[in-house]
């Protein structure tokens, strides 16, 4: 899920009387580096603890002081203090949390602003605290899979590096006599051990320029909405990015609908959650329909990255008037086939990476023996 943490300027949004300013914030998405933030994790105990404080009779301000108190982080600690500093000028909770988009957000704040209006601020926050913890192990299980694959590919490209770095050229002298009867393969490694030895610093500036272009690529606006369309098209990620997407939107849409925040600026917060430009299109699409009294599920109907089942379930929903408990519980089923999907490509991944790395080594191997066996009969 990943999770993309993006700020841009607030603009101005009306979802009640005291309506915040709304941040662009991709919630759980990218990662900025450079740019400081709040992780998930400290959010999550301001959430927690503010949201006790509050149950236990502890006036905002007061419960916001104390935890200001006790912040490690000294950005978060100084969100805290302005929110302290915003609240004592007479402004709500929600406008206060709205000036501070690197840690909270637009859901976030479209949540608290109606909870306030409505008096039920403390079930609000322990529902975000909720969302936040299924975003934060869900974002964990995808690193756990994914962390062992990771790591035998970055293996196998370094032990193939240090055979042609050190091995290799260890046999030159050696095979010189044979020359003309070496195998394929050993002239083919043979030759790749000298370019990467003599030409090694040429191929990590070509990888650091290759590199740079890409990352400066896909910060443009081409190259990412080709990348976002990549990731709708190419065949297997193209069904667990749907299913992340699918989660992440409808957990934000059922979270709202039930807490009486308007569908179509849920659909607008929605769609700053989600980083993909293609998937964030669809949203537009759907909050046009609603705009125009045509309804949420003919969208969902009309879309073709969306799956049967949820056409259905979303049709049905919006007819009985249950769509904030069916979203609630198609987020939840999509959470967890996530988490089987991907712990199956995971475990299917780890074999093939193994097939992989023995037919490398067995094809150095034979580079290297088959030479020796043709010395040793040339010998005889």
């Amino acid at each position: 899920m990943a999770i993309e943490f993006k700020s841009s300027e607030p603009e101005k949004t009306a979802t009640s009387k005291n309506a915040p300013q709304r941040a662009g914030f991709n919630w759980n998405t990218e990662i900025r580096f450079g740019a400081p933030s709040v992780s998930i994790e400290e959010r999550m105990v301001f959430t927690e603890r503010i949201s006790l404080l509050l149950e236990t009779g502890v006036s905002l301000l007061e419960a916001i002081k104390a935890l200001q108190l006790q912040a490690e982080n000294p950005l978060q600690a100084q969100i805290l203090e302005a929110l302290v500093d915003t609240i004592t000028e007479g402004k709500s909770f929600s406008v206060a949390l709205a000036m501070h988009p690197e840690m909270f957000s637009p859901i976030y704040i479209h949540l608290v602003a109606a909870a306030e209006g409505g008096g039920f601020l403390p079930q609000v926050l322990e529902q975000l605290y909720k969302m936040d913890e299924k975003n934060a192990h869900l974002r964990s299980s995808i690193i756990s899979a994914l962390s062992y694959p990771a790591f035998l590919i970055v293996f196998s490209i370094a032990v193939v590096i240090f055979v042609l770095v050190s091995i290799f050229p260890k046999f030159e002298v050696l095979f010189a006599s044979i020359k003309d009867q070496l195998p394929v393969t050993t002239i083919f490694l043979m030759s790749l051990s000298t370019i990467v030895r003599q030409y090694w610093w040429l191929i990590l500036l070509g990888l650091g320029a290759a590199t740079s272009t890409f990352v400066w690529w896909i910060k443009t606006e081409a190259g990412r909405f080709a990348l976002d369309r990549f990731k709708m098209s190419a065949p297997i990620i193209k069904d667990i990015y749907v299913q992340i997407y699918l989660n992440q939107a409808l957990g934000v849409l059922g979270l709202s609908l039930a807490n009486g925040v308007p569908i179509t600026t849920a659909l607008k917060a929605c769609k700053e959650v989600i980083s993909n430009k293609v998937f964030a299109h669809f949203l537009e699409g759907i909050n046009q329909n609603v705009t125009e009294g045509r309804g949420i599920s003919i969208g969902f109907s009309e879309s073709p990255l969306i799956p049967p089942m949820v056409r259905q379930m979303v049709s049905t929903a919006e007819q009985t008037g249950n769509l904030a408990l069916i979203m609630t519980r198609i987020a939840d089923f999509y959470a967890r086939e996530l988490n089987k999907r991907i712990n199956l490509l995971a475990k299917a991944i780890e074999p093939i990476m193994l097939i992989v790395m023995g037919v490398v080594v067995g094809l150095i191997v034979v580079s290297l023996i088959l030479p020796i066996f043709k010395l040793s009969r040339a010998m005889h």
